[in-house]
């Protein structure tokens, strides 16, 4: 039986910590042999539907957004949904169009944006799947609480190495069956999904804080927009 290999959770300079070229991101993804790679942007679907043209047949269209209560995570998103919303409202406008929904590093004991375990539990009936291995989890038990989560309240599992960087892209994947592009066959796919990889060094946070300070002081261009932390 034909596995793919896919890492569900990556970002290029669209993402304010950031400065991997969408074109660069996919040209390592090729080079890992990665299937299928989220693109997966803060609070924008800008860079994941360039990245779609570039490489449709790779690229899944994702947004990680920060909510009130931390953030969420989607895929197969066709329209944007801005940042600042509850929990609640963010999971209804993505239900509205079909996404499958996730919740990033949703214990990471170190990260602000995570959700954290009171407000994972208020949500966690209306959400697909919970990510059980993020690569920039610096603590390894945040990963295993999370996946202990997923199994006590029979949700699905996502796993994505969360690049911001060239170098963690592919750490951190799911070994699952082929799906087609659309999002109820992802979703089937899902349930025979397999987390692999291992976390990355703590290094490329340093990069995503130098990304942030580069483009406060030299807004990057590209593709007719000009970034900025």
């Amino acid at each position: 039986m034909t596995t793919w290999t896919v890492d569900l959770h990556a970002h290029t300079l669209f993402s304010r910590d950031c400065l991997t070229r969408p074109e660069d991101l996919i040209a390592r993804a090729r080079q890992l042999g990665l299937d299928k790679l989220a693109i997966t942007e803060h609070n924008n679907l800008a860079g994941a539907l360039h990245a779609k043209q570039l490489a449709p047949d790779l690229i899944i269209v994702g947004e990680e957004i920060r909510t009130t209560q931390g953030e969420l995570i989607a895929y197969f998103v066709t329209q944007e949904v801005p940042p600042g919303l509850s929990p609640q409202e963010t999971i209804r406008r993505l239900r509205d169009q079909g996404a499958v929904i996730s919740v990033p590093h949703p214990l990471d004991s170190v990260r602000g944006s995570a959700m954290g375990r009171e407000n994972l539990l208020a949500i966690i009936h209306q959400v697909d799947a919970l990510e059980v291995l993020n690569a920039r989890c610096v603590r390894p038990r945040d990963n295993d609480a999370a996946r202990e989560l997923a199994r006590q309240h029979g949700k699905l599992m996502t796993a994505g190495s969360d690049a911001h960087t060239l170098f963690e892209l592919g750490r951190c994947t799911l070994a699952m069956p082929p799906f087609d592009d659309d999002p109820e066959s992802f979703r089937q796919a899902l349930q025979e999904a397999v987390p692999q990889g291992q976390v990355s060094p703590f290094w490329p946070h340093l990069a995503s804080t130098y990304a942030k300070w580069r483009k406060r002081l030299r807004p990057v261009h590209y593709a007719g927009r000009l970034h900025r932390a």
